[in-house]
């Protein structure tokens, strides 16, 4: 098992891939304790049989640059395969502003070949590889070094067995043509938008109970201060304060520190000093936030007339569609989607794309009257009128 640990090394490793037509990679890296991911291994391998071609590589190795691994993620002539590479590829955008091009993702592409909606690596080594994976150093705390052997062993088969695994899904889509499949789902794993968190867009993601605007203007500004402070002092959002203690402090709304002291869920270390001071400065913002800059929640589905009988026979056309196409039915048109287009809606992701192939076509045709189902046996026909 080599691991490189100098430029030079690196550099000759990327200068054999770059000869190859694809190169497995993965990570491992820290973030319980961090805003931003702690990069602290990549596994590479070149196709093979054996682990020769197959390498680590120590990024905190002291005075190593990963400029050449970043130029092999930018030459267009090898495939960089990762499995589930959501996590990798936000780590590499944040660290370089680069994203591996061609990408292929083994989870998307089995997702398409009908492996389900998120099939695990292990799944994929049992089923295409037929070999078990060993998976007692999970936990793993990929910081520290010496790394033992067994620890070694554990990162290494994240690649190799991501060789068989990439062939037989690349062959599978070529068969089905459904390359394109996973091309369009891939875009959005590389578009910098997903992974751009502004911070005054923090408070989509708090769950609230309540759409009254003046309180989620507070708790607009409390998860945007959140955000940045986390993102600022590179800690988990969740060190700052839980979503719990932002929307008691919405509902609250302590104006001093004796008023924060009073709180039941904020955590004791943000009831003083910075947090403390910029959580009343947020609070501030929020009450006296102008009325034309109010949040306003979509409210676009609340009041849709949705036909519950088409409704209810769109459900029918998905799993007769997917069963048919190997798919999960929620990685088309989940439930909300499907009450959607039945009240007329069709700004919704099973109209666009590969899924408007599998079932957007024929939705629009039966909410239009165009076709209709018919059940024999086990099965549901689709009848044109």
């Amino acid at each position: 098992m080599k691991t490189l640990t100098t430029t030079q090394d690196l550099q000759d490793f990327c200068d054999a891939a770059r000869t190859q037509p694809y190169v497995t990679v993965d990570t491992e890296f820290l973030r319980e304790r961090t805003y931003y991911s702690k990069l602290c291994l990549v596994q590479l391998a070149m196709p093979g049989d054996t682990d020769e071609t197959a390498v680590l590589l120590d990024p905190l190795a002291e005075g190593i640059s990963l400029e050449p691994l970043y130029a092999l993620f930018r030459d267009e002539n090898v495939v960089k395969v990762f499995h589930a590479a959501r996590q990798d590829l936000e780590i590499f955008w944040v660290e370089a502003g680069v994203f591996p091009k061609p990408l292929f993702d083994t989870q998307v592409a089995a997702m398409v070949c009908g492996f389900g909606e998120q099939a695990g690596y292990e799944t994929l080594v049992r089923k295409i590889v037929h070999q078990p994976l060993d998976k007692t150093s999970r936990f793993t705390d990929w910081s520290r070094r010496p790394l033992s052997d067994a620890q070694k062993r554990y990162a290494l088969a994240d690649v190799t067995h991501l060789r068989k695994i990439y062939e037989y899904l690349a062959a599978e889509l070529e068969k089905s043509g459904r390359s394109h499949w996973v091309t369009e789902e891939l875009e959005i794993l590389t578009d910098p938008a997903t992974y751009d968190i502004r911070p005054e867009e923090a408070w989509r993601r708090v769950k609230t109970r309540t759409n009254s605007a003046r309180f989620l203007a507070i708790v607009r500004e409390l998860a945007a201060f959140r955000e940045s402070y986390a993102q600022d002092h590179n800690v988990p959002r969740n060190r700052v304060y839980k979503d719990d203690a932002l929307v008691e402090m919405a509902s609250v709304k302590p104006r001093t520190h004796a008023d924060l002291g009073g709180l039941r869920l904020l955590l004791r270390e943000a009831r003083r000093g910075a947090i403390a001071d910029g959580i009343l400065s947020a609070i501030g913002r929020g009450i006296d936030c102008p009325a034309d800059d109010l949040p306003k929640p979509d409210r676009s589905r609340d009041k849709l007339q949705v036909n519950p009988a088409l409704a209810d026979l769109l459900r029918v056309l998905l799993k007769a569609k997917t069963e048919s196409a190997g798919v999960a039915a929620k990685l088309i048109a989940p439930s909300a989607d499907l009450d959607a287009i039945a009240a007329g809606l069709r700004d919704v992701p099973a109209m666009k794309g590969w899924r408007y192939e599998v079932f957007g076509a024929d939705a629009l045709q039966l909410c239009e009257g165009k076709i209709a189902l018919a059940a024999k046996g086990q099965t549901v026909r689709v009848v044109d009128l």
